[in-house]
């Protein structure tokens, strides 16, 4: 069984494009922590049901600091920068490529080449990544010595144990968030990449339509339209898509997408494809299901454009991220007190302990974007919503409105729709760039691309 086996290893194996990016956050995170050992996990699989496991994707600090992308990843990897002098030497412990010459190729099912597919070499890890490599079993003696370390708790349950808790960790974890604030050169082109492949993620949405209209449970099918287009062009979606047809469009977390697609109604779709290199876009458009605004719906889509333009206009650095907001804010209530909703004037609704207009507006109209669809998420407030914009930040504007069916503040014709815009931007040295700009947003560049999907 182990004998007669052509040798198979890779030869020439490129580095990838991230290794020196990957390097530089690490030199970072080496002149914040001299002379302490830090450990990042990649965690390991998590059970859907009984023996069978979730997709897997690994932490995304551990992606950031070491550059692991896509099908290359490992479970339960672990980087460590190991103090040396004033810095740090990195390693990357993993599971090496079972061979044929071990049982593991033909016994383990979790990990052996035979049941899930070929993993790296040591070697092979080396030349992709430009890390150091070692085998997994390893680690546990290695810290065993005592050194001063620390680690992301709650990645990896094998893990925490191996390290003595210690009370830096809580800023360790608010440190590798904030470092991811401001993008470099290959973050930003990771992203875009997203958002290019989600556009065309939303081209077979719209073309996916009139199935949609005809089957039961039709929001399914826009779904998996999105789905199999991020599966093709990307490693999958960077979180669970959004399909709110008709009111399911007020609710702001629908993602049961189980209900049907009617004519003369809108559908929300808020979807995002995550790339090999784990960088997702998040992107909301919102049709109309026949292709034609009603006077209703184009009126509260129009409403939410211009708050979404002065979301746009208020983006340059040295403004507070919170500004955006209140951009957005401001517009949507002028525009509900212009329609005779408000029960009070829009500048009396914008004081922070009023608030009428946020009955139909709901949520803030923007976040960090990168690895995680809310990135940075361990930031502090004055490091991010109370902060200053700063170049090279990446976050979403996304106002909405949202009126519910049994909303009697509103004639009948405006009941039961949801509209939200979402597009991702980068802050530039003098505005902003709109990264999503290709994908129309304006009712009639809508009514326009879905007219050139669907020929009507």
């Amino acid at each position: 069984m182990q004998s007669g086996w052509i040798p198979s290893d890779i030869a020439d194996l490129q580095p990838l494009e991230v290794v020196t990016y990957a390097y530089s956050r690490r030199q970072v995170l080496s002149e914040k922590y001299k002379g302490i050992r830090l450990v990042i996990p990649a965690g390991g699989f998590k059970v859907r049901a009984n023996d069978s496991d979730y997709n897997y994707r690994p932490h995304s600090a551990f992606v950031y600091y070491s550059g692991v992308q896509g099908a290359d990843s490992t479970a339960d990897a672990v980087l460590v920068m190991e103090p040396s002098g004033d810095s740090h030497i990195t390693y990357l412990y993993m599971n090496p490529r079972s061979t044929r010459d071990t049982d593991a190729f033909y016994r383990d099912s979790k990990y052996g080449e035979l049941w899930v597919g070929r993993r790296f070499t040591l070697a092979e890890a080396k030349a992709r990544y430009q890390i150091d490599t070692h085998k997994l079993g390893e680690l546990e003696n290695l810290l065993k010595d005592g050194k001063e370390t620390l680690t992301l708790r709650d990645v990896d349950p094998k893990i925490d144990p191996l390290v003595k808790k210690n009370d830096a960790e809580a800023e360790f974890a608010i440190f590798v968030s904030e470092q991811r604030l401001t993008k470099d050169l290959y973050e930003v082109d990771e992203l875009q990449r997203a958002v290019d492949a989600t556009a065309q993620g939303f081209n077979d949405v719209i073309s996916a339509i009139p199935a949609a209209v005809e089957t039961r449970r039709g929001e399914r099918v826009l779904d998996a339209a999105f789905y199999g287009r991020a599966r093709i062009l990307g490693n999958d979606l960077g979180y669970n898509t959004i399909v709110g047809a008709g009111a399911h469009a007020c609710v702001l977390h629908w993602i049961r997408n189980d209900g049907n697609v009617r004519k003369g109604e809108l559908v929300l779709v808020d979807a995002g494809v995550e790339m090999e290199s784990f960088y997702t876009a998040d992107i909301t458009r919102t049709f109309p299901v026949n292709g034609k605004f009603s006077p209703a719906q184009r009126a509260l889509y129009m409403l939410v454009y211009e708050s979404q333009l002065a979301g746009f206009a208020a983006i340059k650095p040295g403004v507070l991220f919170s500004e955006i907001n209140k951009a957005c804010q401001e517009v949507l209530a002028k525009g509900l007190a212009d329609m005779g909703v408000l029960t009070v004037s829009a500048e009396e609704s914008l004081k922070p302990e009023v608030g009428l207009h946020r009955r139909w507006t709901l949520h803030g109209v923007s976040h960090h974007l990168g690895l995680d669809v809310h990135d940075c998420s361990e930031a502090r407030k004055e490091m991010y919503l109370d902060a200053p914009l700063r170049e090279g930040m990446v976050l979403t504007v996304e106002p909405g409105l949202y009126i519910q069916p049994d909303d009697e503040l509103f004639a009948p014709e405006y009941r039961g729709i949801g509209i939200r815009i979402e597009d991702d931007v980068m802050v530039t040295a003098d505005g902003c760039r709109n990264l999503s700009e290709n994908i129309p947003r304006h009712p009639d560049e809508i009514e326009k691309w879905m007219k050139a999907i669907l020929g009507r």
